[in-house]
């Protein structure tokens, strides 16, 4: 180990130049070594930032043959030197070493990160290893701003962050694709007299499930706090492998008491401006890495969602449009039918080339909670498309009627009196309401321009795979 315990400097410090030149130390992983018996130059990485290091080893250290002339990518070092001012092109420092300690070395022949190009798919296979390569840390690193911007957002509007529970006895969203959770032993269920599985036995007493969504608990406090969001994972067993799909996912959803369609709407465009406008802030060098690897400047979208107003547009009016356009979808598009992302991008990306609302959806289309329009055909929803993606929030002015609540409950297939706490809210003191949930993986897709959830969260669950 080394002898001197001089603090560490982040490499991101560094490049930002709040670090004096002079002495410095530094830790992390090599990514490249190119050098000969005289000196060795070495490209140093501590993910702390999208920029490494280059680092002068001299052959006069004492452990240049044993350990520094060895040295290959993923080996880990702690580095003691000088901070100086790089004559050389495209970098404003370097570090002259003075002592280099090896941590750990890693093998050529087996370690799977080579500097050969990785597709994406060999790379979630060894997703314990992405943090180690530019492009991945950067998504990373960009979740964690993203996030933190969120949380700021919603604190600066007055907002309280609130844990809604991951085990539940509700299915939400009424579509049936839930992760089931007991201590039933699954070798020998008990059964009732009539053969089904006799649950009054289970942890709980009845079925209960991972939960798809916080929003009824978040209603629930909203109306008495008046504004809380959510945001923790939700979990679906959707037996799906597209691009879009995840089994365990990140969703914000802010509830907000006294608020109607159209503060629901100016909440999430405010939302979004201020997670784009801290990203372009303090993600500039992450967000190159990531473009120069794929291709995909996002900039051009993720700007036009600071300097172009949101449109907002009925869903009825959409469907006009994209009747009228001209253009042959691959899905027919018909009143009463959900708009694909095909006609979702049309209308962001081409139709008015800005940021899009659109509003009050046709009731068949949507979840029980939406408030029931005087049309008796549509109800108070909403989603925002973005150019680039398409759909990136799903909302809604909540039903706050009792007896409109309780029929739409029914006609939907589901229980009143397994709601009726939800129902409750209603009958005691019950106010407009409005919310809004954000899938974090999906907005991380449209920001990077990574082309697929899995590639944006660490560790992603899908059918088949749990793996790490």
């Amino acid at each position: 180990m080394p002898t001197s315990r001089q603090p560490l400097s982040t490499i991101a410090d560094i490049h930002a130049e709040r670090v004096a030149l002079g002495k410095v130390t530094i830790a992390g992983w090599i990514r490249t070594r190119r050098g000969s018996k005289k000196f060795s130059f070495l490209e140093v990485n501590d993910g702390s930032g999208g920029k490494s290091i280059q680092v002068i080893a001299d052959a006069a250290l004492p452990n240049y043959e044993s350990d520094i002339a060895k040295l290959t990518t993923g080996a880990s070092v702690r580095i003691e030197g000088q901070l100086v001012a790089s004559p050389g092109q495209g970098q404003k420092f370097e570090i002259q070493a003075s002592s280099i300690h090896v941590y750990g070395f890693a093998n050529p022949e087996t370690y799977p990160l080579q500097k050969k190009d990785m597709t994406y798919e060999y790379l979630r296979d060894i997703a314990y290893l992405r943090g180690r390569t530019a492009t991945f840390a950067g998504v990373f690193r960009i979740r964690a701003r993203v996030s933190q911007a969120i949380h700021r957002f919603f604190s600066d509007q007055g907002f309280y962050y609130i844990h809604s529970p991951l085990l539940t006895t509700s299915d939400a969203e009424g579509a049936g694709e839930t992760f089931q959770v007991t201590t039933l032993p699954m070798d020998k269920l008990p059964r009732t007299p009539a053969g089904t599985i006799d649950y009054s036995q289970d942890f709980f007493g009845s079925p209960a499930m991972l939960c798809v969504t916080g929003q009824l608990e978040a209603e629930a406090l909203a109306l008495g706090m008046g504004k809380v969001y959510t945001f923790g994972p939700t979990f679906r067993a959707e037996n799906s492998n597209t691009s879009r799909h995840l089994s365990e996912f990140w969703m914000i959803e802010p509830e907000m008491a006294f608020y109607e369609i159209e503060d629901n709407m100016q909440l999430a465009q405010d939302m979004i401006r201020y997670v784009v406008k801290d990203v372009l802030d303090h993600c500039a060098d992450d967000l190159d890495n990531i473009i120069a690897r794929n291709g995909v400047d996002t900039r051009e979208y993720l700007k036009m969602a600071l300097e172009r107003p949101f449109v907002r547009v009925t869903y009825t009016e959409a469907v006009d449009i994209l009747k009228a356009c001209g253009r042959t979808f691959e899905y027919p598009v018909e009143w009463g039918e959900d708009l694909k992302s095909e006609h979702e991008r049309f209308l962001c990306e081409e139709h008015f080339k800005a940021p899009t609302i659109v509003f009050n959806y046709p009731s068949s289309l949507k979840a029980f909670y939406m408030y029931q329009n005087d049309d008796g055909k549509t109800v108070r929803a909403m989603d925002l498309l973005m150019p680039g993606i398409g759909e990136v929030i799903g909302g809604s002015q909540r039903e706050d009627r009792e007896d409109v609540l309780v029929e739409k409950i029914k006609a939907k297939g589901l229980s009143p009196e397994h709601l009726d706490w939800y129902i409750d809210l209603r009958r005691f003191g019950g106010v407009p309401h409005s919310g809004f949930g954000l899938g974090l993986e999906r907005l991380l897709v449209w920001i990077t321009g990574m082309g697929n959830v899995r590639d944006v969260i660490p560790f992603p669950r899908v059918p088949g795979t749990c793996k790490f």
